[in-house]
Order: C-alpha cells, then structure tokens, then sequence
C-alpha cells in the first residue's frame, strides 16, 4: 500500500530506525572498542550465545532473508537446496574446521596462511581471496538494498545502494569487530521476527499454509481472483498455456507466437495465445478476472524436485549437486564467518557456538519456504511483470485489515534493512581486515603503532565500502541466489581445501596448499565472470555442458583444488614445516594440556 507520492512512510521510517539503533549501537560501543584485539576479534571474550547470534545474523543475508523465498515462489521445491546447503554448512564447520582454527589463535585466514606455512608470501595470496570472496559477496547485499529502497521510496535502484552503503561503511569504522556483535545480534532476532510475524499475520487472514500449498500445487497454473492491471517493460516476455483475455489501457506493440505483430488501442480487448507473447513496447494491461498468469510455473511442475528451476537446463543433476557442493562446502570458506570464531575465548566455545548457530539457522528457515507458498497464491501478478524478487515486499499488501498490512510492511522493512546490514557488515569487518592487518601491519609497516593499526582499519572500511556501493550498483540484472551461489563457489574452491588439509593433514606444503588455493580461486572466478559477462548463447546455451559447468563451477574447482595440493605436497615432501607435529597439536589438543598459544599478539 502506497502512501500519497508512492512512499511508504511507516516502512521507511521503520527503515531507518533500525538503522539509527544500529548506529547507536556501533557508537555506544566505541567507548568499549581501546585496542587493536577490540576491533579485529572483540579481545576473544565473545560467549557462545552472543557470538552464535551475531553469526546467525551475518550469515543469513539478503538472499536467506529475500531470496529464498523469492525463488521458492518462482521456482518451487526445485530451490529447497538453497536453504539445506546454507544450513548444512555449519555441520562442516563444527566437524572440521570451528575448534581447531579457534585454538591456533589468530584474526584472519590469511595468518592462518602464514602461520601453518611459515610464509609471508602466502598471507598476500590468501589476501587476494579474502577480497574477491568478500565484495563479491557484498554484492547481492546491495542488491537488496537497492531493490527494498526503490520499493519504499520509488527512488531509483542507486540509490539505495548509495545510500544503505554508506549507512553501513560508518559503523563498521566506528565499531569495527567488538560494534557489529552487539549489531549482527540484534539484527538476526530483528530478521527472525520479521518472518515470523509476517507468516502467522498473513495466514491469519487468508488461511493456513496446508489449504495455500494445496492450492498453489494443483496442475494448473495461477489465474487472477480478481481484474488486474499491470505494468510491463519493453521487451517483456509473456509465456501462457492457455490464453488469456486483457485489455489495453496504454499504446502497445505485441508480437505474438506466430511472429505476427498487433497494435491495440488504449481501450480495446484481445487474447494473448498459448505460447511465448513479445510486447516491443512497454505498457498497462488489464487482465481479466480468472485469467490464467504469466510466466507462472504449473502446480504439479513448482512443486516437485528438478521443476522450473532446472528443468530448462540440459544437465540439471550437475547444475543441483554443483551448487549444494558450493552453498555447503562454501561455509566453512567464508572469511567474514570464520574470524567469529576468532572471538571466542578458546576451541570448547568455538564448538558450542556452532551448534548453537545450527539450531537458529533451522530456525530461521523454516519460514522463508512457507512464504514463498503463501506468495503463490496471494500475489501471483509477480510472475507476470517478473518481480517475484520483491515478495516480501509486496506479501503485506495483499492481506487486510489496512493497519496490519502497514504494520507488517514496516516489520519487513526493518528485516531487510536487518538482512543486507548485518551480513555486509561482517563481510566489510574481513575485507577491511585483511587491508589493515594484512596489507598494512603485516606487510607494510610491522612495527605500526596500535593508533596507525585502528586508523588503517576504518580507512580500509570506507574504501570497502566505496568498493562495494560501486560494484553493487553494476549488478541490479542478477538475482540475488545467484549472485550469493557464486560467491560460495569461490569460497569453496579457495579456502575449504586450504583449511581442510592444512588442520588434518600434516604432508601439506607450502608449495601444494599456494598452488591448490591459487588453482581452485582462479579456476572458479574466471568461470563465473564469464557467466556473468557472456550471454548463453554465446557458451553453447544454457541446456549446454559447457554453460552448466561454468555457472556452477564448485563440482569440477573444489575436486582440482584439492588434487593439486595433494599432488604437488606429494612432489615436495622436503618442505614439509619442521615444527609441523607441535602445530598439529595446538590445533587439536585440548586447551586445558597448556599448548594452545595465541599466533597474533596485541
């Protein structure tokens, strides 16, 4: 429901008032925040439920927040893998990497790097991964600014990435590590919140998911309950079944399945036909009451595995397992997430916080597919103009009464905020850790005073976000699942081989883990980068092999990744560290036996 001038007031002031307490919050915190071990890992005194909390809300980010049920809406079961890939991450964390990384006591993957292989050659290299993953990363969060901003406000899309970036760039160099705990964990109950009551408000007033989902999975497509008018941009591609009878209220060009073109008159009634409908020019049409939706998926097709969302591809086995590779072995890449573990006080809690972690991220997400359903069937004019991306945006305003359709458009306004702020927040803690502790201090200028190390973090943090606000502005064409799958990729191809074998295997060299970093990093950016810039057509289309492994590239990097360290390790036994087996036991033995040292000191 729009407000006069096409603002929704209540959102936009719940909008910015989450983002004033989380301001507040980062300024309250500054009067704590003294030391460089503040800003970097919050002096590691983090407790399992608060530090659990604050990655919770880091990691479920605008795509968990948005996208999921976005895409569920459009794409059905087929999508499920999302959310169980972001979940069943954590389990890998708490198995293989959370308590051993935590004992070896260091900020950043890239000391992680330099201290297992006594190498300040590989801190640059692991750097350089730290960056991609992060801003690319950033990415889709401010996707979702953008997008929640222009609906709240009509602004355009730069706008909002303009402006919740720089909202976000000036607390992270305010508070840097020890601000945003207090932040991300206020933000992820925020987030969960938001999706519970907007669940349980709509279902209140239009019925339960069990007459939706049976609704909604019928093998026929969605129709209009009631005549609606919808606006269309050039180009605009209407696939129907069956036809559909509409009228013109704006001057239209419409080609139609056979290639024969049509110019109808504001006023004048025709039928769109069965098939694949062009309109040349963009313009309003009313649809009329009971006709079928456009570019809605049938019931039978949304609700089943393999559907919408591979169904088009021509290996879709390949493109499902590639992705649920990279969103679960990706996790435990993720630079803003592992420096949490950092936090924590020692590896017992390290573990604790991850389970924790598990639990509210199952929590979290069963509510992101059941909205996606009630999309379904409440606004179903999405698929049509192809916005399924702006449901949660949109939901509130298909429920009554007035009141709690306001109310629920100001609780989502301030999740989305939540979403996009607090996962970019952690990822700008990392890039900006990795310029100031990596790059600065322990390159640069070692012997840096701890006033030039915090200086050199808040300016990393503003050139950060400069970075990030520039690039997201250059994105708004992608959906926001993809942007994040991508971003998995890289993690996973990078850094999961690397902390894999360098926590349990101690044949790995030097040599093999820069190789196989370097091999898997590049191998998966380099094939998601011409995803992104090439069009289909030009790798074979998207039914082909070539565009499936490109798109998805996690399947074939991560297996290279590891082969490579593997092999060239094998090639260089010599180099093996000499203190490797007491490295080994620092990660692995409990804290309590005395050998666990702190690899970066304050």
């Amino acid at each position: 429901m729009l407000a006069p001038g096409g603002i929704h007031w209540l959102s936009l002031l719940t909008f910015f008032g989450v983002a004033v307490a989380a301001v507040g919050v980062g300024l309250y915190t500054t009067r704590v925040v003294r030391t460089t071990s503040d800003y970097f890992v919050a002096s590691r005194m983090v407790s399992p439920l608060l530090n659990a909390s604050a990655i919770a809300g880091e990691y479920l980010s605008a795509a968990s927040f948005m996208g999921v049920a976005a895409m569920v809406m459009a794409f059905g079961y087929d999508v499920l893998w999302y959310p169980v890939g972001y979940a069943a991450g954590y389990l890998f964390l708490l198995l293989f990497v959370a308590a051993p990384l935590r004992r070896f006591g260091a900020y950043t993957i890239p000391d992680f790097a330099e201290g297992r292989f006594d190498s300040p050659a590989f801190r640059r290299v692991a750097v350089i991964f730290v960056l991609v993953v992060g801003i690319f990363y950033m990415l889709p969060q401010m996707k979702g600014a953008g997008l929640t901003f222009n609906v709240l406000t009509g602004a355009p899309y730069w706008v909002g990435v303009v402006v919740v970036g720089s909202v976000i760039t000036l607390n992270v160099a305010l508070g840097g590590m020890k601000g945003i705990t207090y932040v991300q964990t206020f933000q992820f109950w925020v987030k969960i919140f938001a999706l519970t009551l907007l669940g349980l408000g709509v279902m209140a007033v239009t019925g339960w998911y069990g007459d939706h989902f049976e609704r909604v999975s019928s093998s026929e497509s969605p129709r209009f309950a009631e005549a609606r008018v919808l606006a269309h941009q050039p180009g605009t591609v209407l696939k129907l079944a069956e036809p559909a009878r509409v009228r013109a209220l704006d001057p239209v060009v419409v080609e139609l399945p056979g290639g024969e073109v049509r110019r109808p008159v504001p006023g004048e009634a025709f039928s769109l036909p069965a098939g694949s409908t062009r309109l040349v020019t963009g313009g309003r049409l009313e649809y009329q009451a009971g006709s079928p939706v456009p570019n809605a998926p049938e019931g039978d097709s949304w609700a089943r595995p393999f559907g919408p969302f591979t169904s088009g591809l021509g290996y879709p086995l390949i493109f499902t397992y590639s992705l649920m590779i990279a969103t679960v072995l990706g996790t435990a890449g993720l630079p803003h997430i592992l420096v949490r573990f950092y936090t924590n006080k020692d590896g017992e809690a390290a573990r604790q916080t991850t389970i924790i972690v598990i639990g509210l991220i199952g929590l979290f997400y069963l509510f992101p597919p059941l909205i996606g359903t009630l999309g379904r069937s409440l606004t179903p004019e999405l698929y049509a103009t192809g916005e399924t991306e702006r449901l949660l945006l949109v939901l509130p305003s298909a429920v009554g009464p007035e009141w709690l359709s306001h109310l629920l458009e100001a609780v989502v306004a301030a999740g989305a905020f939540s979403a996009f702020m607090s996962t970019t927040s952690g990822l700008m803690v990392a890039v900006a850790g990795a310029l100031a502790h990596d790059v600065y201090a322990r390159t640069l200028r070692p012997r840096a005073s701890s006033r030039a190390r915090r200086l050199a973090f808040q300016v990393s943090a503003i050139l950060a976000g400069l970075i990030a606000i520039a690039a997201g502005i250059q994105v708004e064409r992608f959906a926001i699942n993809m942007l994040v799958g991508w971003a998995f990729a890289i993690s996973a191809a990078s850094f999961f081989p690397l902390l894999t074998l360098g926590i349990w295997w101690k044949g790995l060299t030097l040599p093999g883990a820069m190789a196989g970093t370097v091999v898997g990093g590049i191998s998966a950016s380099v094939a998601i980068l011409a995803t992104m810039w090439l069009a289909p057509v030009d790798l074979g289309a998207s039914e082909s092999l070539l565009w499936t492994l490109l798109a998805q590239p996690a399947i074939w990097a991560i297996p290279i990744a590891f082969g490579t360290m593997i092999g060239v390790s094998r090639l260089t036994r010599d180099r093996v560290p000499l203190d490797i087996n007491l490295k080994m036991l620092r990660m692995h033995v409990p804290e309590q036996l005395g050998l666990r040292t702190e690899y970066i000191r304050e």
